[in-house]
This record gives C-alpha cells, structure tokens and sequence, in this order.
C-alpha cells in the first residue's frame, strides 16, 4: 500500500467513526445526557448518572463507549475496579446550552433528522432529478425553528440590529417604520423587534398557512399590537410597491423555488430609499473556494438533504445553502438592488449580512 492509499485508509476509519460519533451525540444531546454529566461533581459510574433520571443505565453503558473510544467522554477506574466517567470542564461549553454561541452539539442533531426526513426522497432524486416537498420535513423543521427562535432572542436586538448601518436601522426603528420579514415562521423574529421597538409596524410573509395561524394566536396571547402576519409567496404576484422601510430575510432566500423573483419582489416592496438586510451562509459560490470552509461538508450535506431539493420543488432554482457570496450578489443585482454590501455577523460564524439598497 503506497502513502497516498494509507492515508485514504485512515481517513476512511474517520469518516466511519466521525460518523457513528455524530449520531450517538445527537441521541446523546437529545436526551439531555450532555446537561447531565455537565453537572456531575467529578467523575461518576453509570448508576450515579441515571439516578433520579428516566435514562436506561444499560443503554447508557453502551452510549459511553462511543463517548469514551471518540475522546468526549474521559473514563478513569476507582478503587474498586468500576469505570467512571466524566464530560471535561473544557468541552461544556461546546455541547451545552450554557455555551450560548459556542454550543455545537445542537447541530448534532441535524443529519440524522434529515436523514429520517429525506433519504429515500435524495436517493431517487439522485435519479430523477425531482425535489422533495416541504411537508416531508416536519421534525426538521421543528428543530430548526427551535434553533432560530434561541438565536433570535440572544442576539437580533443586542448585537445584529446595531450592526446595521453602524446602529443607524435601530435609530429608524426607534423612530418608527414599516418592517416585513420574508419567510417568517411562527414570528420569533419579529415578536422580539416589535417588543424592543413600539413605534415600528411590523408585517411577517410565509407561505406556510399553518405558521401564520400559529404566529397569529401566539401574539394574540402576547398582547402585541404592531404585528400583522400574511400568508404570502414571496415569489408570488399582485404585490402592492413600496409598502417597507426595511425588510429582512432570515436564511429563507436560498430555499425559494423562484429567489430570482422573490428578489424583485422584496424590491418592490422596498419604499423608496428602503433597506433589504438577507441573512444567508457565508460560503463561495464555487465548490473550490469552500474547499476550506471548517464545516463545508456538513453545510453541504445539509444542503443536499433539505435546502436544494425544496429549491427544486415545481421545476424550482435549487439554489442550495451554498449559493455562495459571488452568486448571491449577482443575483441581488440583477432583481435591481443598486448597491450590495457583503459584512460578517457578530457572535454569528455561519452568516453572511447582505445589506441591500434600493
């Protein structure tokens, strides 16, 4: 065996174990198992973990020596012979809520999700090319809306709003506009906008009928006024112009079947002078220049498993999460934006800010 084959050889043992890894901590992570040994007093056998819990100690064993053997989990023996096991002070951040921005071990959740939700559907699109329909997502989607709903509430207000336009866009909300966000969801995002800032309106687009009913009792329950949420395909038509001071699209533009067209749209819903800000992945457009990227096949897992098939959905773009900053502006312009500004996120690594003017 040449170098080049031994080294393909352990790599392919990685991908084996890294996989394998990636799924038991995302059963492990779902059933709180990470909380729990984070607030152990030093290292503990299994009958210490489960007690007062609802988890199997057998099962639990067996989970430990994929922690142990893929180095999360640190096993010592006491005195007696028996094995403890401990999660090192130095990763609790890292597979924790208490980690804030710093939890990674949420996202170990997400590829098996897919793969429950869309294998079958991948495999034969492989094939034939077809999309997958949203409704075959649901537990994906909830989870991600779960996702997005925390980080919203952490940082939206505190750090992503200031960023913009070096704190001008909070000025213009204190004041008081005329905000929508494209594909909304149940409203998180906007609930802590119209929270922070009484004197903006504020309007969420979605095409999901079921969301909006949800996003609809939700503040009906919270007691806010200034928000009003609309079923509506952002690449629809019979849009009325120049309604918005400021609209904001949350990583939903790369999963449109028509982006190109709810491009336009958003355009012409821009008063104007009116701002566009798209949150969407900061990646190339081409699949050399993410060569690099420290989580570029994760993210382009992800994109084959959900955000190109539904793209593909009724002979749809399939843009995919790794449109890429070249493509994105591109497009942005083509839809009639005259100045795109690309900028980092603070406290956000996987983003792009599009900041867009009309």
């Amino acid at each position: 065996m040449n170098d080049k084959a031994a080294r393909f050889s352990k790599k392919m043992c990685d991908v084996l174990n890294y996989g394998a890894l990636n799924l038991a901590m995302g059963i492990g992570y779902e059933t709180g198992i990470f909380e729990i040994m984070a607030h152990l007093e030093g290292p503990a056998g299994c009958a210490e973990i489960t007690s007062g819990t609802d988890l199997n100690e057998r099962y639990l064993r067996e989970w430990l020596g994929i922690m142990v053997c893929g180095g999360i989990i640190e096993v010592s023996t006491n005195g007696d012979g028996d094995e403890l096991f401990e999660l090192p002070e130095e990763y609790i951040p890292f597979l924790c809520l208490s980690g804030g921005s710093s939890n990674l071990g949420v996202y170990t959740q997400e590829i098996p999700l897919l793969t429950d939700c869309a294998r079958q559907g991948v495999l034969q699109g492989m094939k034939s090319g077809i999309g997958i329909p949203y409704s075959q997502y649901p537990k994906f989607y909830s989870f991600m809306q779960e996702l997005a709903d925390a980080k919203h509430r952490d940082i939206l207000v505190q750090t992503f709003l200031p960023s913009v336009m070096d704190g001008e866009m909070v000025r213009r909300l204190e004041a008081g506009i005329s905000v929508c966000d494209i594909g909304c969801a149940e409203g998180v995002a906007l609930e802590v906008m119209a929270r922070a800032f009484p004197e903006s309106h504020f309007t969420g687009f979605d095409i999901s009928e079921e969301s909006i009913i949800n996003a609809r009792e939700r503040i009906k329950e919270l007691g806010l006024k200034n928000i009003t949420f609309l079923v509506r395909d952002a690449a629809g038509k019979d849009f009325v112009p120049q309604q918005f001071d400021y609209i904001t699209a949350f990583d939903s533009i790369h999963d449109q079947t028509r982006p190109f067209e709810a491009l336009q749209n958003i355009r012409k819903l821009l008063k104007t002078g009116g701002i566009f800000s798209m949150v969407d992945i900061k990646a190339e457009s081409s699949i050399s220049g993410n060569m690099k990227h420290p989580m570029g096949s994760f993210l382009y897992t992800v994109s084959l498993m959900h955000c190109m098939p539904v793209g593909l959905m009724n002979e749809g773009a399939g843009l995919g999460m790794m449109w890429g900053r070249e493509k994105a502006v591109e497009i942005c312009r083509a839809a009639g934006f005259s100045r795109v500004e690309v900028a980092d996120i603070p406290k956000d690594g996987f983003n792009s800010h599009y900041l867009c003017f009309k």
